[in-house]
């Protein structure tokens, strides 16, 4: 072969091969002004039908980042590259992550099902994963809770969605349980009458559904009766506090007597 030849035939591939780079160069920017699109598209209808922002953007990152890389198999196959290996390499290196990542990966899928399904909200007091308390923030792997103590507590969503999940929030009223044992020589039914006047006067008590105060036990001591008053989750406390004061008030205002266990005498 030649001078000339060898010439001829490095300014012919050379143009071929300047001619395939100057097409994917065109294939990749189009592709990206296209995935761009695209994922602009899907968050905006998104973003009409109300869907969380959080989700929203995963799943604008995610289509995104699979769209990326089909274009970059396409390119490479457009060269020639065989792209079934690079395919299998990526499969297999996602199986090794995922092994490794799983309980990461779990968190993740059950984050993703929270902010569809929307079983709480930021604000909400909840139990979930055995922690109670008002929910600060709604991640993609974990939610964070600050108890009643003021403790900041993060469960994960993975946790929280194989566990019961109990909202305070999600209902309009929420009762609170106290009782009031009474002497065997207070009439019940008056206990009954003026303790249902004071506990519905508490504020922030619900009128629908009324307070709930009924005998509900008698023993040796004397009748017990229980103290049901509903209110808001956000009230639920000073309410509960109240109530014990109220009973408290109620059976010194009424001068009952304490109530004391009754005693058998036996003379040996």
């Amino acid at each position: 072969m030649n001078t000339q030849a060898i010439q001829e035939f490095v300014a012919r591939n050379a143009a071929d091969a300047g001619l395939k780079i100057l097409t994917a160069l065109v294939f990749w920017f189009v592709g990206r002004w296209l995935i761009g699109r695209v994922v602009a598209v899907i968050r905006a209808v998104m973003g009409r039908n109300a869907v969380d922002p959080t989700l929203t953007t995963y799943l604008g990152s995610m289509v995104a980042v699979i769209l990326n890389v089909t274009l970059v198999l396409g390119i490479l196959g457009y060269f020639g590259i065989e792209t079934t290996s690079f395919a299998a390499l990526l499969a297999g290196a996602g199986l090794a992550i995922g092994a490794a990542w799983s309980g990461m990966l779990g968190n993740f899928a059950a984050g993703a099902f929270m902010l569809v399904l929307h079983p709480f909200k930021v604000g909400d007091f909840v139990t979930v994963g055995g922690v109670t308390g008002t929910v600060k923030e709604l991640g993609l792997f974990g939610t964070t809770v600050v108890t009643p103590d003021n403790v900041m507590t993060i469960v994960g969503n993975g946790k929280i969605f194989a566990d019961t999940i109990f909202n305070f929030s999600a209902l309009p009223a929420r009762r609170v349980e106290r009782t009031a044992q009474l002497a065997g020589s207070v009439d019940p039914l008056d206990a009954v009458a003026r303790l249902r006047a004071a506990v519905a006067a508490i504020p922030n008590v619900a009128t629908i559904p009324a307070p709930e105060v009924n005998v509900l036990d008698i023993n040796l001591v004397g009748p017990v009766i229980s103290v049901r008053p509903y209110t808001h989750t956000n009230h639920y406390w000073q309410v509960y506090f109240d109530t014990n004061e109220t009973i408290i008030r109620v059976a010194r205002d009424a001068g009952w007597p304490a109530p004391t266990p009754s005693q058998n005498i036996r003379q040996v």
